[in-house]
């Protein structure tokens, strides 16, 4: 995989080069609440910049249907990038036509400009290959060389990730350069007790990374959401908790592998609950009850882990030697639930150990919460691409940049 250091060094005056960010971050009408995917990027695209090409950075953002939709617009991305790089951002209000073919055209050296959103072209998404070769082909018209630095894309087969690296010269960007080398960490050079913490709504979500880390952790922390339905396997009582009742089954067979191998498998002892979900818009107190793990109340939802288990999960995590965290354990965006995150968070910073957050919602919490991005480990921008990468997934957007 060719680096943008040997890209650099090779020589990009005056020439386009297309970077393929993650730029996809959370709005609220046209503010931004979290832009810590556009900090991520923003050292590539200026070291790029700087050695005088003609930048042209594009993203998805959202789910809109292939067609143009407002409310996923890339302008207020342009905006803020252009604040942190401290320099202007041309905006294209389109991805391949008029606007942005006159944007890049106009582009000086050391410029930059940012496309609208890739997915308002059917093609970004495609399942059809000539569909989305035929886009990859108009955006490769704009280019004359590419670099890949959406880490949490890599893991789609989309026409800007897959088929456009092979239309072009290419390059990976400082951000996959950096979450490649972490993830190795966390696959071939691990250093033990190797300690796994999962959170998050379902537990479907994360069966491949389980299958693959009982054959890699020395222990299983779990919270969140997808909880209940391990606790619910093991014949408790979940309330209305969140509970996937077609994965009670592969629950027990987890249980009953991590027992085989050796790998200490730990579910919340206590949980906060309450009758209702709390208002995250207000934040008016919710006073929740604290309940053991295996009394939760018949009309009650489990909605964060409790202190005995925060406290609990600190001292799994105390001696740990590498950690890895993908999922928050309650409602961690009202404050009556988030000290069950918060304590993960506070344990990942004690431990001594080498620390992964890995990206998505976990991510959005330490920054929300407060924490100091820079005292843990690595913060990954893809938590999706990070669990498949985990689970062993050939990543098509990796692929794509090998040589």
């Amino acid at each position: 995989m060719k680096t943008i250091d040997e890209l650099i060094e090779g020589g990009v005056e005056g020439r386009r080069v297309f970077v393929r960010a993650d730029l996809n971050v959370p709005l609220e009408g046209t503010s931004i609440t979290d832009d810590g995917r556009i900090r991520a990027v923003a050292p590539t695209i200026a070291r790029l910049a700087e050695a005088g090409a003609k930048v042209i950075v594009a993203s998805h953002l959202g789910r809109p249907k292939g067609a143009p939709d407002p409310q996923f617009s890339l302008a207020p991305v342009a905006q803020r990038l252009g604040g942190i790089l401290g320099r202007n951002v041309s905006f294209a209000t389109d991805t391949v036509g008029d606007s942005a073919k006159a944007t890049v055209a106009a582009l000086a050296n050391g410029e930059v400009t940012l496309l609208e959103n890739l997915r308002f072209n059917a093609g970004e998404t495609s399942k059809d290959d000539a569909e989305r070769g035929a886009f990859a082909d108009a955006l490769a018209s704009l280019a004359d060389v590419y670099v890949g630095d959406g880490f949490g894309a890599v893991h789609r087969k989309h026409a800007s990730v897959f088929d456009l690296p092979a239309r072009l010269p290419h390059a990976a960007g400082d951000l996959i350069a950096t979450e490649v080398g972490v993830l190795k960490k966390l696959t071939e050079d691990v250093r033990r007790p190797y300690v796994v913490v999962l959170g998050g709504a379902k537990v479907s979500d994360k069966l491949g990374v389980i299958d693959n880390l009982l054959k890699k952790a020395d222990r299983i922390l779990i919270g969140g959401g997808m909880s209940y339905t391990f606790l619910a396997a093991k014949g408790h009582e979940v309330g209305i908790s969140l509970l996937q009742e077609d994965q009670k089954a592969r629950c027990l067979e987890y249980l009953a592998e991590a027992e085989k191998r050796g790998v200490e498998f730990v579910l919340p002892v206590d949980v906060l609950v309450s009758a209702d979900f709390p208002d995250l818009k207000t934040k008016a107190p919710a006073n929740p009850e604290v309940v053991s793990s295996d009394a939760i109340p018949a009309d009650k939802e489990g909605l964060d882990i409790g202190p005995k288990t925060r406290e609990l999960y600190a001292a799994k995590l105390a001696d740990a030697g590498t950690v890895f965290w993908n999922g928050p354990m309650g409602v961690f965006e009202h404050p009556d639930y988030a000290n069950g995150t918060k304590a993960v968070a506070q344990g990942l910073l004690d431990s001594p150990a080498f620390t992964v957050v890995g990206g998505g919602d976990s991510a959005a919490a330490v920054r929300l919460l407060g924490f100091d991005e820079n005292a843990f480990g690595h913060i990954s921008t893809g938590g999706g691409a990070s669990l498949e990468y985990l689970e062993g997934k050939t990543l098509p957007g990796l692929a794509a940049l090998e040589d």
